[in-house]
Parts: structure tokens; sequence; C-alpha cells
């Protein structure tokens, strides 16, 4: 995943800061997916909102982000305590393969792919606010890196586990907490792994399952 999603996604949150709602993509890449759309069971009865999907170097959809609750905002002192919301990162399981252009080979994706997704998605909420442009950029920068490494090491001491249900089927998910708020990952039995991130919305408790009509999401 590492020449597309990681250097797309980073891409993502370096030039174009945090996904604001009308910079939303429409349903149209969500429906292009081979893949199933995860999000909170129906437990969550908050709003629910489509965020972005990312795709392969041949236009193939890899991945995509579902949110939940309150619309984030970079982080700040006036609403850091009062945000709370849930976003389900939907990673399809993919093999190792060959790049568009057959020159290399693209790494397969894996729960530290959807880990990776996650950590960076939560960054893209939490500048902090009294920096300037050029000490954010290099602030992320830095925050992206350490969040690769703290998904490639996903048995580290930065993780504990946590068991959610998924499809109603009890899942182990790796976990962590950080200032900025909660990261977790796991695979399903449906051939995609999840990620999920938030903030004000406790991880503990929640539970996903597959998106019956992704169109009922659309504004």
């Amino acid at each position: 995943m590492e020449t597309t999603s990681r250097v797309d996604a980073q891409a993502s949150a370096a030039e174009g800061g945090p996904q604001l709602p009308s910079a939303r993509r429409t349903v149209d890449g969500y429906l292009r997916a081979p893949f199933p759309w995860y999000g909170l069971d129906e437990a969550f009865t908050g709003p629910r909102w489509l965020m972005q999907v990312g795709t392969a170097a041949d236009g193939t959809v890899e991945h995509g982000s579902i949110g939940h609750g309150d619309e984030p905002s970079v982080r700040n002192e006036a609403t850091e305590d009062k945000e709370k919301f849930a976003v389900v990162v939907t990673v399809a399981e993919n093999p190792v393969r060959r790049s568009p252009d057959g020159t290399g080979v693209l790494e397969a994706t894996s729960v530290s792919s959807a880990a990776w997704l996650a950590g960076v998605g939560l960054l893209t909420f939490t500048w902090p606010g009294q920096m300037d442009h050029t000490l954010r950029d290099d602030w992320l920068d830095q925050q992206t890196e350490t969040a690769w490494v703290l998904a490639d090491d996903l048995t580290g001491p930065a993780w504990s586990t946590l068991s959610l249900p998924v499809d109603g089927v009890p899942t182990q998910f790796h976990y962590r907490e950080s200032e900025f708020g909660w990261v977790l990952a796991g695979a399903t039995e449906a051939g995609v792994h999840l990620g999920a991130y938030g903030r004000g919305m406790s991880a503990y408790g929640l539970g996903f399952a597959v998106i019956k009509d992704i169109t009922a999401y659309a504004p």
C-alpha cells in the first residue's frame, strides 16, 4: 500500500488539510468499489455522512471513509472537548500485485494499512491551531511518519487489544489512544480491513456493520 494509498493519503493531508463538508466526494466513488462498505452498526442513531474514497493509479477504489456524529473540525481549545465523532475506514483486501506500468510490485493491504489510514485521518483534524502554516506542515509530516511507524508495529507497546462486534461477530482490534483521539484497526470476514478513529466518542462499545445502502448516506 506504500505506492498508492500511503503516498496519496499523505499528499491529501499535507496539501488539502481537513476534509470539509463541501469538499466531500459524491456517492459515485463509493458505488464503484468492488467491496462492501462498513459503518457503525444500528446502535448508533446519530448523523452519518460520506467523506472520500482513495483510488489506485488505474482508478480502482481501494479504500474510503464514512463519518458519524459531529462533523469534525481542526482541533482547538474551543472545540476539542465538544466534538463527538467517529470515522470508519474500509480498506479492500488486496494481495501483492504488479504496478499499473508493470515496473514494480505494490504492497498487499493489511490491518496495518487500515491503522495507518485511520491515524492519518485523525491527524487531518488535529493540527495545533496556534501554529503558522509552515510549522503546521512540518508538524504534520512528523506526525504522519510517526503514525506509519506505529501502524507497522501493531504488536508493540503503543497498542492494546479491544474486542468489538463486526456484523455481530466479536472481532479483535488493535487500539491506541493519544492526546488527539483514538485509533483502531482490525480485519473482517468479508474480505476488507477496518480502521476507525474518533474524538469525544468512546471506542468502547462501538459496533460495525456492512452498509446496506450507501446511497442513503449521500447529501
